[in-house]
């Protein structure tokens, strides 16, 4: 019997993404549990950081999810969520947003949480986000890195400016663990949570880590 499938969608058509993703993700990819597939949305853009950006890969999505036949479940790799709630009305497996679970996670390891935004534009949407899923008192703060999806992804620099805003997150806003608001960012988790001294969530590690469980639960 082949091995349930999960697949991970990059909504942005950028592969060093959706590379970084495979790389975070081989810890949750282990005998015996699901296989982990992480695909790239060719109609996506370069990188999603406007509304416009995140509403454009909407119907994409969903025409993705609902003519895939063979995985069990789907995470949706992009810190805004983008069609989340259309994914689910066009499948009956389970669809995980990366923002929704990554909260999630946070949530169970600290009382308040604080978020690295990749830019200050990407904050309101965000806020927005949080105020719909009636978390924004376990909110501590959400600082931006103002870096582009891209930049963070391959530039240098990136952990250095990470931690100086984590530290922020911590020890100004009081955060209790940290989510990493981009999918971009997966790499850096480690040496994150290593200079700050408390959790660091990865979002696409959380997502992925509850998918495998739902799936291999409904598969025993």
């Amino acid at each position: 019997m082949s091995r349930p499938r999960i697949l991970v969608i990059n909504p942005n058509s950028n592969h060093l993404v959706t590379q970084g993703l495979k790389d975070a993700l081989k810890p949750l990819d282990f005998d015996g549990g699901p296989e982990i597939v992480c695909e790239t949305l060719t109609e996506g853009p370069y990188g999603i950081e406007s509304q416009a950006d995140a509403d454009g890969v909407v119907m994409p999505l969903r025409r993705l999810v609902e003519s895939d036949n063979r995985s069990a479940a789907f995470v949706i790799a992009c810190y805004s969520d983008p069609g989340l709630h259309v994914c689910r009305e066009g499948t009956d497996r389970p669809v995980f947003g990366i923002a929704e679970c990554g909260v999630l996670t946070a949530l169970a390891r600290a009382e308040s949480f604080g978020v690295i935004a990749i830019a200050q534009r990407s904050i309101r949407r965000h806020i927005r986000y949080l105020r719909q899923m009636g978390l924004t008192d376990r909110l501590a703060g959400e600082r931006p890195l103002n870096m582009s999806v891209a930049e963070t992804a391959s530039g240098e620099g990136t952990l250095a400016k990470m931690i100086e805003v984590g530290r922020s997150l911590k020890e100004e806003d009081g955060a209790g663990a940290i989510v990493m608001g981009c999918a971009g960012m997966a790499r850096h988790r480690k040496s994150l949570e290593q200079a700050l001294g408390i959790p660091v969530i990865d979002p696409t590690q959380a997502a992925v880590t509850m998918a495998v469980g739902t799936v291999q639960l409904a598969h025993h």
